[in-house]
């Protein structure tokens, strides 16, 4: 009989470090979400890249256990936790930023530098929703974060999340990156209801060809008027410009491919899963989050509206109109949105192709949530 107590007592004991015992409808709904995620990421193409390391860790992340096993994200020196540092103090988006900069080609903005105004007016979607999240009762540094969904740019959103909210790190970086994938999903309704048929089929100038020159020098003259005006943003303007400089030089050709191709895969596998990981259903279902969420729809929203009116603004002064189908690309959404841009174009004229014009801002717009991000902490940090 005590045998038998014993043996009972033992698989009580194993029940209560099973995740069946610390299982909770939260956990159920994080799951659920995070096969969501994958199936878009599969089903979807929606992100894949990003969508599957995120779902995947919410998965990681929701699997229940007993406190004080030291595998955890939110316990200290746990290898999650330690992996979970890049996120925590901003240490990947620069890295994600040196990536970004390798492999981009600027020629688009480079030829016709007013689209650089379209990424800039894009931006009204991060103070949009700054003001929006102020009004529903988050701290000034908590608003500056949430905002800065709105330039669709999950990096620089988590950069500046572990500065001013390390809190809401993790609902905001999950509202960023989801917004990103949802890029075709959101932006051309927004598209269609605010342009004419005849402006959707205006036909732009073919891009001018730019010289190896300008290429060099683009970089180092966007770094200094860039971080010469916002030095906070110097860790993700520096790295950006970098990287692009690594591409366009000519002589760092081993560097530009190791930074825009193995660096960047292995950072993007470990924010993706890290990030993922950290909603634990105990920590992230919270009344704030699903306010960020709605935060991160509106400045999305805002964003892609202000881009394409801003182009249609411009038209009144302009002898050789642009396309403001191309405004929603002001986002830092790269390459999505400029391709959102083309195919929506493609939709009223098969024989008009709007994706290098629509790089132009795009590449813009990278620039400019990160003088965004720049401006919101100078004065909220």
């Amino acid at each position: 009989m005590n045998f038998l107590n014993y043996v009972g007592e033992q698989i009580g004991t194993f029940f209560n470090y099973t995740a069946f015992a610390n299982f909770t409808g939260g956990h159920i709904a994080m799951l659920l979400i995070g096969l969501g995620f994958i199936f878009l990421a599969i089903k979807k193409e929606y992100e894949p890249l990003l969508l599957i390391p995120i779902g995947f860790g919410i998965i990681i992340g929701n699997i229940p256990f007993y406190p004080g096993l030291q595998i955890g994200i939110y316990e200290d020196n746990s290898v999650l936790n330690i992996l979970y540092h890049g996120v925590r103090y901003g240490w990947y988006p620069p890295l994600i930023f040196l990536g970004i900069g390798a492999m981009t080609d600027f020629s688009a903005l480079i030829s016709n530098p007013k689209l650089i105004l379209i990424g800039a007016a894009a931006q009204f979607g991060i103070f949009g929703a700054y003001a929006a999240a102020l009004q529903l009762g988050f701290a000034p540094a908590e608003a500056g974060a949430i905002g800065i969904i709105g330039g669709a740019d999950g990096p620089t959103a988590i950069f500046i999340a572990s500065k001013l909210a390390p809190e809401l790190l993790g609902a905001i970086a999950i509202s960023a990156y989801s917004y990103m994938a949802l890029v075709p999903v959101i932006q051309p309704p927004f598209m269609r209801l605010l342009t004419t048929k005849k402006e959707r089929v205006i036909r732009m100038k073919p891009p001018r060809q730019v010289s190896k020159t300008e290429k060099i020098i683009f970089p180092l003259i966007g770094i200094l008027l860039t971080c010469f005006i916002v030095p906070s943003g110097l860790p993700l303007l520096g790295m950006l410009f970098f990287g692009n400089l690594l591409k366009e030089s000519g002589v760092t050709k081993r560097l530009a491919v190791t930074a825009s191709g193995p660096m960047i895969d292995i950072v993007t596998i470990l924010i993706g899963l890290t990030v993922g990981v950290s909603t634990q259903a105990t920590t992230f279902l919270t009344p704030k989050s699903i306010k960020i969420f709605f935060l991160g729809a509106v400045a999305f929203s805002i964003a892609t509206i202000t881009g394409v009116l801003f182009v249609k603004f411009m038209n009144l002064f302009l002898k050789n109109k642009i396309n403001p189908l191309i405004g929603n690309s002001g986002v830092s959404a790269v390459p999505d949105s400029a391709r959102v841009s083309h195919q929506v174009g493609q939709e009223y004229d098969k024989t008009n192709f709007l994706l290098m014009h629509a790089m132009g801002p795009n590449v813009a717009g990278v620039i400019g949530s990160a003088v965004a991000a720049g401006v919101l902490l100078s004065f909220l940090y």
